[in-house]
């Protein structure tokens, strides 16, 4: 280990960097020689932030010298050094970072000077938590320099942080830090319950998500519980649970959701951020009162699991075509229609990221916001929130009303659900904005009749309306385990063989490990749009039957959910049973 206090200012030959470099601890540590290249690169692989950072790695191996690298990091990066331990930090200080922030950044706030936080750190050269910390305290902060025993003993000491010390081991995976053993009868048991609850709940939040569920439900009879998950789109039995563990579990969930535990009457919603393997996982968690105890669903947001991209999600070309056109239109509406859980929010988002660039003020109202998009002002709706002042509710007939305030170029509406919605929208997409948004409807021309239910006038929809959007989802076959599907299948079915020759070979699901044994992994969606072209705004403005819309629009190309079916199965992506539903054929005996 080099000596620090024998290096004179000459010979050391500080090079201070310029403040807008980021420059690494290691990088400094090496370029002035204190450690070696290869004390450096050994530290980098060892290295686990924030449970184990560089400098305790260095200091831990011996590398450096705890006492003497303040001295030398303030010299070097012109800043003050502090002993942490001389100092009792008042408490109104103290709450200034939030807790969870100051743990995993590893500082300390000490004291506020000349409208200036002051932050005690071991590690001058992280840049990006100064930022960060400053936009969220709305304060000017700069760093000072403590021995790094100084700064995790402050933390035991104002933040009682020897638990998320703990947690802190295992940085990647905090969710998965859980019993292997998937029964919870012993939860009920347990003398220190709490922790067992806590294992188990983390234990199915992380077993979910490996498996690729996009819900949870817990749920609680008479005599009985049982947790199911939602994989792609089928609910499957993950496991029972004791009644008697119920509160516990519901406890434990309503707490990391921050919902009030002592409420039992009332539905409440709320939201979980966990960690898993690297990636953030958001969680909406939905409880509501039943007959044997509350109920919860929670929604799995998975952010990595999900690509925004239009040329990604399983358009056909001609559609990609069609869609793109519509899109790159200066104004008028898009609707994306069909059941919950059908994709429409994911295609919304492929939209959105399309559009979405340096050039374009993009602004959308939502209930609940899913992801977050930089460059995209996405406002959260609350239909409760009630302006007493002007006795409005922040709903989205007023979150539009507020859009169109603010120079939007593209308005996206999370669901339009009442007449006053419908006809800002309208007003919007006439009035030179692109709109996008969701309708419940079965298929793209009852989304006319919809409209036309919400008492809008049929010259408003017709001089409006882009396109109409109607999709599913349906399961995609295994890659691991399909099996090719005899022909007469298909016979018996009614299926031509014309229908398929040339296409690849046909498949039908068999199950493996690794689909679970369902013979499906993912799904994928299937399309049908509806082109509001002149003939079809003709029909709408003469109140046109559906029967004679879908007549019109397939005379002139339109495909069909049907025809997209067929089209997923004919290129060996899907089965036959899973298409069946959308197909008009009857079985033949």
């Amino acid at each position: 280990m080099a000596s620090l206090s024998n290096k004179t200012e000459e010979n050391k030959k500080l090079s201070v960097p310029r403040k807008d470099e980021n420059y690494k601890l290691g990088e400094v540590l090496v370029l002035n020689s204190l450690i070696t290249r290869n004390d450096f690169e050994s530290a980098v692989s060892m290295e686990s932030l924030p449970a184990r950072p560089l400098i305790k790695i260095l200091i831990d191996e011996g590398k450096l010298n705890e006492s003497e690298l303040p001295d030398f990091l303030a010299k070097y990066f012109f800043l003050n050094k502090i002993n942490i331990n001389d100092i009792e930090i008042p408490k109104n200080i103290i709450n200034i970072i939030p807790p969870e922030k100051a743990i995993r950044f590893r500082i300390i706030p000490y004291k506020i000077e000349n409208n200036t936080l002051c932050i005690a750190t071991a590690d001058p050269t992280r840049n990006d938590i100064i930022d960060e910390i400053s936009f969220i305290t709305g304060i000017p902060t700069v760093y000072s320099v403590a021995p790094y025993s100084q700064i995790i003993n402050a933390m035991s000491k104002y933040y009682n942080a020897s638990f998320f010390l703990e947690k802190f081991k295992n940085p990647d995976n905090i969710v998965k830090t859980v019993d292997e053993s998937n029964d919870v009868s012993d939860i009920s048991k347990d003398k220190n319950s709490a922790s067992a609850v806590e294992k188990y709940v983390n234990k199915v939040i992380g077993d979910a998500v490996e498996r690729g569920a996009s819900d949870i439900h817990i749920e609680f009879y008479r005599k009985f519980s049982r947790i199911r998950f939602r994989i792609d789109g089928r609910l499957s039995e993950y496991s029972n649970t004791p009644p008697t563990a119920k509160s516990n579990i519901i406890a434990r969930i309503k707490n990391i959701a921050k919902l009030d535990i002592t409420e039992q009457r009332f539905p409440q919603d709320g939201r979980i951020t966990v960690s898993l393997g690297g990636r953030e996982i958001d969680i909406r968690v939905s409880c509501i009162p039943t007959l044997f105890g509350e109920k919860i669903v929670m929604r799995i947001l998975n952010k990595s699991s999900l690509i925004f991209d239009i040329n990604k999600i399983g358009f056909s070309q001609t559609h990609l075509n069609l869609l793109n056109e519509c899109i790159h239109k200066p104004f008028g509406m898009i609707l994306v229609t069909g059941p919950t859980g059908s994709g429409k929010t994911t295609t919304l988002y492929c939209i959105l990221n399309e559009l979405n660039n340096e050039f374009s003020n993009i602004s959308t109202a939502e209930d609940p916001i899913e992801y977050d998009f930089p460059g995209i002002n996405q406002v959260q709706v609350n239909e409760k929130l009630k302006n007493e002042k002007t006795n409005v509710y922040f709903n989205f007939a007023e979150t539009l009303r507020s859009f169109l305030r603010q120079d939007p170029d593209v308005i996206m509406v999370g669901e339009i659900r009442d007449n006053e919605t419908a006809s800002i929208s309208i007003q919007a997409a006439l009035t030179g904005h692109l709109v996008l948004s969701t309708l419940h409807t079965n298929n793209a021309v009852s989304t006319i009749t919809r409209l036309v239910n919400m008492k809008i006038e049929p010259f408003l929809i017709a001089s409006s309306l882009n396109l109409v959007i109607a999709q599913r989802l349906i399961r995609k076959l295994c890659l691991e385990c399909k099996e090719e599907l005899p022909v007469e299948t298909l016979k018996k079915m009614g299926i031509a063989a014309d229908e398929y020759n040339g296409y690849i070979k046909l498949y039908k699901a068999k199950g493996c490990p690794t689909c679970n044994k369902s013979g499906y992994k993912g799904r994928i969606p299937i399309y049908e749009m509806l082109y509001i072209n002149e003939n079809i705004k003709e029909l709408i403005n003469n109140n046109a039957t559906e029967s004679e819309l879908e007549k019109t629009a397939l005379s002139q190309g339109m495909k069909t959910l049907s025809d997209s079916a067929k089209e997923k199965f004919f290129t060996g992506l899907t089965s036959l049973e899973e298409i069946l539903p959308y197909l008009n054929v009857k079985t033949t005996h």
